[in-house]
């Protein structure tokens, strides 16, 4: 029998992961840096299921041997290239059969194979664990302020040898707005999502803050997982500044798309009820007309500015002028080194 280890984050560095899932699975959600080498196809696996719900164990291991036999050498050899000399790490559904297999078969063949123990399932646990009790690994900075004025395009410049970077909104592919969709494609689970953000604060060195936007507990379809709102509320807060002038000309150099122009109509009816009737129909005109500054200008005023950040039950430890993204982060660096 080849060994069977615990997971533990070390693997994900140490270890060629290999997911013998379906296509399916993987694509679900499936370990960081993990490759899909599947035993059985998504259809084969429903095959599979079907003959142990109605004729038992026997015959659908029969079943799956006839499938599967020929295929071993190729998968083997797949599975050397992508390894390319580390250990592998074999892992199916719960640690059963399909890894078992797998992993007898590496070994079998002079290859330095273990099998995850509880297989992805020990890992989705972790993450869920993780989150439920969320700790973060350096201090969070948090950084508000209304749309437009560039806290993603900031956070994402930043040196990432003094701060760690964390774009909730990249991973998510969601802006968190009715505008947020643009360009973006949330085609993955909220599994998948919590893989990402977990890996993210996994790589997060100790020695340097984190930095990360204010979001709402929900980013387009997908859920900040466990007590990461709460913690992020308990953060170090910085309340970020910057003109009307400067924001129009951020939002335009990111929405002023002709491909943007259908979905941006969408998007106002949505939120029409809100704008109320004249405002609506104001900036309905705008876009029809393409006055884009106009249309930016009276989302501000009209919607955002007056949606978003009401009131502040808190109070910021850092007001931070996004005028100028170097100054901006000279002047973060330097609350970092003296209040961290």
């Amino acid at each position: 029998m080849p060994e069977a280890i615990l997971f533990t984050p070390s693997l994900i560095d140490s270890h060629a992961l290999v997911d013998v899932r379906t296509p399916l699975e993987f694509n679900e959600d499936h370990l960081p840096g993990a490759v899909n080498v599947p035993l059985l196809t998504n259809q084969e696996r429903v095959e599979i299921g079907t003959i142990y719900k109605q004729q038992g164990a026997h015959p659908a291991r029969m079943r799956a041997l006839e499938l599967t036999c020929g295929r071993f050498a190729s998968m083997v050899e797949s599975i050397a290239d992508a390894a390319k000399g580390r250990p592998i790490l074999v892992y199916c559904w719960r640690g059963g059969l399909r890894s078992l297999s797998i992993t007898s078969l590496l070994k079998l063949s002079g290859y330095r194979a273990v099998q995850l123990k509880g297989g992805y399932k020990s890992y989705r646990s972790h993450v869920i664990s993780c989150f439920e009790h969320f700790s973060a690994p350096a201090p969070l900075l948090v950084m508000h302020g209304m749309t437009g004025i560039g806290k993603t395009t900031f956070i994402n410049r930043l040196d990432q040898s003094h701060c760690t970077s964390i774009d909730l909104e990249g991973i998510a592919q969601h802006r968190g707005s009715a505008f947020g969709s643009f360009g973006m494609q949330q085609d993955f689970s909220q599994k998948r999502f919590e893989s990402l953000l977990w890996d993210r604060f996994r790589q997060a060195p100790a020695d340097r803050p984190i930095v990360l936007e204010g979001e709402s507990k929900r980013i387009g379809k997908y859920t900040l997982p466990g007590n990461l709102y709460e913690a992020m509320l308990e953060s170090h807060k910085i309340w970020c500044h910057a003109s009307l002038t400067t924001r129009v000309t951020r939002l335009l150099e990111e929405y002023d798309r002709q491909e943007y122009r259908t979905q941006m109509a969408e998007a106002l009816e949505r939120i029409r009820k809100k704008l109320g009737g004249p405002d609506y129909a104001s900036l309905k005109a705008m876009l029809e007309q393409g006055d884009m500054a106009g249309l930016a200008t009276g989302l501000m005023e009209l919607y955002y500015d007056k949606l978003y950040y009401k009131t502040r039950s808190w109070t910021a430890e850092l007001e931070l002028e996004l005028e100028d993204f170097q100054q901006a982060e000279q002047q973060l660096l330097q609350f970092c080194e003296h209040h961290l």
